[in-house]
């Protein structure tokens, strides 16, 4: 009897093994950054040093690094219309953006620290943002604007009133409903149109008085408009042109009314944007839309200026992280990566770029935490503070989102072919780092906005030279580019304004590494950005820098 053959085995091939490549860097500890937790406790906010390590563990944790891919993969979808062809102007979000959104708003990043009568809150979190940064970008838009809305708010107190309660509140309540009704709320701004963008001067959009006081409609559209799925949102629009008073005002505009129905605010599209693909952003258009004053008619730029402070502190903030965040990559992978017969972490080109970034890495973080700390006591009553916050934060964002795209540039090669694929996250890193730079006023906004300050504040010139002083006679670079300083600032010309601005940058992040940073980075940084000791790409640090000590402090676990 013939028996029956056995099936066939699938052929296996086994062409190599794979070796050589670093294992998965998560789950890290995202707050493992010692120049971050030094200025932390430096500014005020030691309190809080245990929830920013708890917050770093889960940024870092398996689940938040894949909610961040996830919500980049799964982008935002616009639905203008409901199956019966109801107008519902609603954008659909990846459950994972929303499990991002919830963390956040509960570790305090959104609006919170202005219900917290406590030194320090403003400080704890922007080193929270810092850390929960690690996870991805997009979803820092929403909480960054909500934060910066409350201190415009309070110029209609009425309405500050109502509202400010739940855009402090750490639980995040999605969906369009009554404002009122929730249990925490978010806001949104729409300041530019495509005829001005940055000089909101030119803005169109209409706003016209009813019956009822301090109630308007508005008539118009904007250019960019993010989160359209906030609650409500702070919007510039010219009052009553026809009128002898009026011009150019704010107005808060809520997307679901107080008697329940939609307020007009129809989502024309979604941005097709280079990067911060989570992240909606949006053209609406107001006809007859339903808006209440906030400040007085005309007053409309004074009334956001303390909001603009806010929301540059986050751009810089935003940039440091993603330094940071590219520097652990880096870090992580040369570790764990051998070529021509040496890991590359122990090859003394790839320390020296390695080092140079982490000296990058580190002036940003300390001119971060340096800008919160102004902030907390600005908003405290303290003159002093206020005026350095002022001239600080506009060339502080101006340098550290233009050092941001180099910086990602680099990272992302330490990784080499690796880092060039999706995979690896990096090239979500690099499309967001340009961003930080256009938000809030591209770098040409920001550097005269400094020259403006310049010339109708003085007191800010001489807080900063107050600050630069209490390193003055410890760095003989620093002592000189302090006399640099004071010789551009007689100049004071537009067309050298970026040239001021970049060298006040320098000379601050200087004088804080002087004072609080180890030997080591503040001799390589003064040698290189004060002392011209470098080349014109990282990695180009003197021989003479402390490279090992430098590494060692940097790079988590040691180098």
């Amino acid at each position: 009897m013939a028996t029956t053959p056995a099936p066939a085995q699938p052929q296996q091939y086994a062409t190599h093994s794979v070796t050589n490549q670093p294992p998965p860097l998560t789950p890290y500890d995202a707050s493992e950054d010692t120049a971050l937790m030094e200025g932390l406790r430096r500014e005020g906010a030691e309190w809080a040093e245990e929830d920013i390590r708890r917050l770093g563990l889960r940024a870092g944790s398996a689940e938040a690094q894949e909610w961040a891919e996830l919500a980049n993969a799964h982008e935002p979808v616009l639905r203008t219309h409901d199956r019966y062809g109801n107008r519902v102007d609603e954008v659909d979000f990846h459950p994972s953006w929303h499990h991002l959104m919830r963390a956040a708003v509960a570790a305090g990043l959104a609006a919170t620290p202005w219900a917290e009568d406590r030194p320090g809150a403003h400080v704890a979190r922007t080193a929270g943002g810092l850390v929960w940064g690690h996870t991805e970008a997009g979803h820092g838009c929403p909480t960054s604007m909500t934060y910066a809305a409350v201190p415009a708010l309070r110029a209609q107190p009425d309405l500050a009133k109502v509202y400010e309660p739940l855009l402090t509140s750490r639980e995040y309540d999605p969906g369009l409903r009554v404002p009122a009704e929730k249990r925490g709320l978010l806001a949104g701004m729409g300041m530019t149109e495509k005829q001005g963008g940055s000089d909101v001067r030119t803005n169109t959009t209409t706003a016209w008085p009813t019956s009822e006081p301090g109630v308007y409609q508005l008539r118009g559209h904007k250019w960019f408009t993010s989160a359209p799925m906030c609650d409500v949102f702070l919007v510039l629009a010219q009052a009553a042109p026809h009128r002898d008073k009026g011009g150019l005002s704010c107005f808060l505009v809520p997307r679901i009314l107080p008697d329940g129905t939609r307020n007009t605010f129809r989502i024309q599209r979604l941005k097709d944007k280079l990067g911060n693909r989570s992240n909606a952003s949006s053209e609406p258009e107001f006809d007859g839309t339903v808006a209440w004053l906030v400040g007085p008619e005309g007053r409309g730029v004074k009334t956001i200026i303390e909001m603009v402070n806010c929301t540059r502190l986050d751009c810089v903030m935003m940039s440091a992280t993603l330094m940071r965040k590219t520097l652990v990559e880096a870090g992580h992978h040369v570790r764990h990566r051998s070529a021509f017969g040496a890991r590359l972490v122990d090859q003394p080109l790839m320390r020296n770029v390695l080092a140079d970034l982490a000296l990058e890495s580190e002036a940003a973080t300390t001119l971060t935490l340096r800008l919160a700390g102004a902030a907390d006591r600005a908003v405290r009553g303290d003159a002093g503070e206020a005026a350095f916050r002022r001239i600080a934060t506009a060339f502080g964002k101006y340098w550290v989102t233009k050092r941001g795209p180099a910086f990602a540039a680099e990272a992302l090669e330490c990784l080499g072919g690796n880092g060039y694929v999706e995979e690896s996250g990096m090239p979500r890193h690099y499309r967001e780092a340009p961003l930080l730079s256009i938000w809030e006023g591209s770098g040409n906004v920001n550097a005269l906005d400094v020259l403006r300050a310049l010339r109708r504040e003085p007191g800010t010139a001489q807080a900063l030279f107050d600050e630069l002083a209490l390193a003055r006679g410890a760095d003989a670079r620093l002592d000189a580019a302090i006399v640099r300083l004071e010789g551009l600032l007689t100049s004071g010309s537009e067309a050298g304004a970026r040239r001021l601005v970049e060298h006040m940058a320098l000379t601050l992040q200087a004088s804080l590494l002087v004072r609080h940073a180890p030997p080591a980075v503040a001799d390589a940084f003064c040698a290189t950005r004060l002392g011209g000791d470098w080349g014109h790409a990282f990695g180009t640090l003197p021989d003479s820098a402390g490279v090992d000590a430098i590494l060692t402090r940097a790079l988590p676990g040691g180098d």
